[in-house]
């Protein structure tokens, strides 16, 4: 199933548990409005070549919309689209005055030099400077982007509005980026892990856990577990898979990624294949990768007690039914990897404002807020008798929902 037709259930499920009226249904299903865009760019060597990009403004009820711009060559309107739909949800869920959005372009960043991907970056800001805006769509970075694609986007966006730090978020520190925000997804998923844990009478110190995808998300996860005190005792991304059963040591398999860029040939652990991360012994299984790895194939064998979805949309509804039968506790994405647009709503109060947080702040707020949505989803559960995805799900839609009826949308 893909993400558009599973998100379209969650929701649907969710609807049907909270007694929506059919037509609020529908209307919070629609999108605000779909952009795509066509951007042509001279390649170095001088031929012209096109791509595709797109946005999905998915709603607005409770603030501007949000949501990050991802470079990958499955970029398609309906993963856009689930996954602005999920960013609705999620701020929801986090409790900060955001709706959601998605963008991205079809392409893949590895084969295109840094001067390819600012002019490609550039173009595409050209394409809808019009319809983003502080008040309005506020993107920030994802698979494929990063900081730097943030600061072309804001640079490009001021060339037509003035200057507007607050354009984007995931921005360099120096052009008005937050302390912190670099490390708060994965630092948002440990916070999480740290809740749920604690309803069960036990905390990462001592567990052992299974990582798979060492980009941002899963290498800041991986360090703040260790520091905790947890074993990670495997990790895989797109260059290998290593293991080791006592625990790696996790600063010095970083250092050797940043030094070799890759997993591969780290002496401290043995490789392992990495298709066999998901199914390791292990108690705590993070997947912080691509979307659908968990499936109907692979489900039946998972070993973990707990899965923290630090990806978007990790489990297929097939095997969410499989792995709930068997007793796994899933977090679901749309709180587990909060962390992210959490912080980049501290950044862009802090831009609007000009008056920047020291890291500690940034840190200590992000704590609370995660905190509190776990305790605001455990009440959902207890309300109405459900796992913690429906908990989140009936959270988001519900505040939604009531957002979108306060504002008289059939006026």
């Amino acid at each position: 199933m893909n993400a558009l037709a599973a998100t379209n259930r969650n929701f649907r499920h969710a609807a049907r548990i909270l007694g929506l009226d059919s037509k609020v249904e529908k209307s919070l299903l629609i999108p605000f409005r779909e952009i795509k865009v066509e951007c042509t760019i001279p390649k170095d060597d001088g031929t012209l070549v096109s791509y595709v990009g797109f946005r999905v403004q998915h709603d607005n009820a409770r603030g501007p919309m949000k949501g990050g711009i991802r470079y990958h060559p499955e970029v398609d309107p309906d993963e856009v689209n689930a996954l602005a739909q999920l960013m609705t949800w999620k701020t929801a869920v986090a409790d900060i005055p955001y709706g959601g959005a998605k963008g991205g372009i079809g392409c893949s960043p590895r084969e295109l030099s840094l001067s390819e991907l600012e002019r490609l970056t550039r173009v595409f800001t050209q394409k809808i400077h019009d319809l983003i805006g502080i008040h309005t769509d506020v993107p920030a970075p994802d698979m494929g982007t990063n900081a730097q694609t943030m600061a072309w986007i804001l640079d490009e966006y001021s060339k037509f509005h003035g200057h507007s730090p607050a354009i984007v978020t995931g921005k360099p520190i120096d052009l008005g980026g937050s302390l912190g925000r670099e490390a708060a997804t994965g630092r948002g998923v440990v916070y999480a892990t740290e809740a749920l844990l604690a309803e069960y009478g036990k905390s990462i110190e001592g567990l052992t856990f299974a990582v798979q995808g060492f980009g941002n998300v899963g290498s800041w996860a991986s360090r703040l577990i260790h520091e905790r005190g947890g074993k990670v005792i495997a990790v895989s991304d797109i260059t290998g898979a290593v293991k080791n059963p006592k625990g790696l040591d996790v600063p010095e398999l970083l250092r050797h990624k940043e030094a070799t860029g890759s997993l591969r040939n780290f002496h401290g652990g043995d490789s392992m294949d990495a298709s066999e991360l998901l199914v390791h012994e292990c108690d705590v299984l993070i997947p912080c990768a691509l979307g659908g790895v968990l499936n109907r194939e692979n489900a039946a064998d998972v070993k973990a007690k707990f899965i923290i979805e630090a990806a978007n949309h990790p489990t297929d509804p097939e095997a969410d039914e499989i792995l709930s039968k068997k007793g796994v506790v899933i977090l679901p994405d749309i709180y587990a990897n909060a962390g992210g647009v959490t912080v980049s709503y501290f950044e862009w109060v802090q831009n609007i404002q000009g008056f920047m947080w020291e890291e500690e702040q940034v840190n200590k707020e992000l704590q609370r807020y995660m905190t509190r949505a776990f305790r605001n989803i455990k009440n959902m559960c207890k309300t109405h008798d459900c796992n913690l995805r429906m908990g989140a799900f009936t959270l988001g839609v519900n505040r939604v929902a009531r957002a979108t009826l306060l504002r008289g949308w059939e006026a």
